[in-house]
């Protein structure tokens, strides 16, 4: 089999595990949180909205950060294999369907609980949930790979 990252270093490590992290959590998000949103009354929900992405900005964001710079930091130190290239065209993906999509549909939710809004929350967090998926199978592979071949 062909190494495919010269190392499992501490870079490629926090990379995957953040990867990995935020894959369990869009999950999380698209199945369970997002879909409640319509279950706030309208009378709390501008507060509720508040407090909703300053509390998800603070687990979100640091994660997103750090993922970004060690795949940023991996494909700098080793030029990667194709595997590792595709995962971080991935990673750009989300980055952007996050900045134009979903952040410009939370800060309408902060004017009013729409149900159409809702709904389009949950329909554009599918992209961002399909392409961590990928990322994570992607990177699991790179990791089991050199694993085996260590």
């Amino acid at each position: 089999m062909e190494v495919l990252v010269q190392g499992l270093d501490i870079t490629f490590l926090f990379h995957f595990y953040c990867t990995v992290f935020m894959t369990g959590l869009i999950w999380t998000i698209q199945i369970v949180y997002y879909p409640s949103f319509g279950f706030v009354k309208e009378d709390r929900y501008r507060e509720f909205q508040h407090f909703h992405m300053r509390r998800i900005t603070y687990i979100v964001a640091p994660l997103m950060l750090i993922e970004l710079f060690t795949g940023a930091l991996v494909l700098y130190k080793n030029y990667q294999h194709s595997l590792f290239v595709t995962s971080i065209i991935l990673l750009a993906l989300i980055w952007l369907n996050t900045a134009f999509l979903n952040v410009p549909i939370h800060n309408k939710l902060i004017s009013k609980g729409d149900e159409g809004l809702f709904k389009k929350l949950v329909l554009s967090n599918w992209p961002r949930t399909i392409l961590w998926s990928i990322r994570s199978f992607i990177l699991s592979y790179v990791y089991l790979t050199n694993s085996l071949n260590s």
